[in-house]
């Protein structure tokens, strides 16, 4: 860019520090209150913790209440158009079948089983504070949190705390939206990009990333997937490029509540046994190289498509050598106490690994997007450049993008980091 185009883009952006888990944002200033709300159009709300397992403090803070305090903030605002809530397609939660766009009923749960009654949510996780904090279990408040919000995401029917909260944070905007137009976007799991900024850019380990970086590293042996089951993925830039359209689509436009899947899995569908290929071709031509500078050469991932039969695979290949030298450890008074505490830790992360990504990594359901497909529609009749702000996922060619784009970007800007 220019310099006197750099000076421009300053003039029009300014930022400000906020915390959405606070009222009005975190913005004590009232003046700078009453200057945004008087000069804010669109709102888009990117904010979360996409930990699965995070705390459900923390979860419930940003996913949940943190929706909430941006549409309340949106609804001061006299001159907004729409507020832009970016969630995930797996609030669905372990879905099996064609996944619909369709919002949130407030207080369902997944099982059916019992209603959901957010304002009790809240109230839990402040008693739960209350109580470790005179227990004096400072240490522990992290792990008891985190083991709270697992046990309160499954026993509603979701998997995890990110997408319980994350589902929650919808409800609440479609209990309180009143009249302010709202669109949500739900990505599937999000990939480097396709085209923009350029080709493979990326920041940071996403859903998938870390089991072909382990790979890579010559560290994977085994796999939890089923070679049949379809990986539903989208480039990061093709994302921003729906957000970017729904913008300019939806401001003039009355809408209640309008859901958009981003994602593959209906229209150009990836396969585990494709990824699989496609990541062993990769470093097969070109190997990881180690920080003794040797070349890591990769085999075959022994793929396993049930949890049981990953259990199964665990146990013969890890857990009985494990126990076999925790015995020879005893007999030859803790030499061998190292290897270990060292392969015990690494089989137990193992372990809780693929039950965490259980969900995704053995999920059956086909994410269907035809509210998205109208807005693509919509893109093309407002004569929007389809190639500058284009996301149908029937353009990627998943070899090509994954060995020539994806997996070099990961190495480059991840790996390598």
């Amino acid at each position: 860019m220019k310099a006197n185009g750099d000076v421009q883009e300053r003039k029009r952006n300014t930022g400000f520090p906020g915390d959405i888990s606070c009222e009005n944002l975190g913005i004590q200033d009232i003046t700078l209150r009453k200057e945004i709300w008087r000069n804010t159009n669109i709102i888009v709300n990117c904010a979360a913790t996409t930990n699965f397992d995070e705390r459900y403090d923390v979860a419930f803070a940003i996913n949940t209440m943190g929706a909430l305090n941006v549409l309340n903030f949106a609804k001061l605002c006299p001159a907004v158009k729409m507020l832009l809530h970016v969630s995930t397609a797996y609030v669905c939660g372990e879905g099996t079948g064609h996944i619909m766009e369709e919002p949130f009923c407030m207080g369902k749960s997944l099982n059916g089983t019992y209603k959901l009654d957010i304002d009790s949510e809240k109230e839990l996780v402040d008693e739960k504070m209350k109580e470790l904090l005179v227990d004096g279990r400072r240490e522990g408040i992290a792990f008891a949190m985190k083991e709270l919000g697992m046990e309160r995401a499954k026993f509603y029917g979701w998997p995890n705390t990110y997408v319980f909260t994350k589902a929650m944070g919808e409800m609440l905007i479609g209990q309180f939206k009143d009249n302010l137009p709202v669109v949500i976007i739900r990505p599937t799991m999000v990939t480097s990009t396709f085209k923009k900024p350029f080709p493979g850019w990326i920041e940071g380990f996403k859903t998938i990333d870390s089991v072909l970086a382990s790979y890579g590293k010559g560290k994977l042996k085994c796999f939890l997937a089923s070679p049949e089951l379809v990986l539903d993925v989208i480039p990061a830039d093709m994302v921003a490029n729906a957000m970017i359209v729904s913008m300019v689509a939806h401001p003039y436009q009355p809408c209640d509540r309008i859901i958009y899947h981003i994602g593959s899995s209906l229209r150009n569908p990836l396969k585990f046994s494709s990824l699989r290929d496609f990541t062993t071709r990769y470093f097969t031509k070109n190997p990881w190289i180690n920080k003794n500078g040797k070349l890591v050469k990769t085999g075959k991932v022994t793929m396993l498509s049930s949890m049981p039969t990953f259990l199964c695979y665990m146990r013969i290949r890890f857990l009985l050598p494990l126990k076999g030298l925790y015995w020879l450890d005893a007999i030859f008074c803790q030499h061998f106490k190292r290897v270990y505490m060292d392969l015990d830790r690494k089989v137990k992360v193992a372990m809780r690994l693929a039950e965490l990504y259980k969900p995704y990594l053995l999920f059956k359901g086909i994410f269907d997007d035809k509210n998205s497909e109208k807005l693509r529609v919509a893109a093309m009749e407002m004569g929007l450049n389809v190639d500058e702000f284009g996301f149908d996922p029937k353009c990627i060619d998943w070899e090509d993008y994954f060995i020539n784009i994806h997996l070099p970007g990961l190495v480059r800007y991840v790996m390598k980091q």
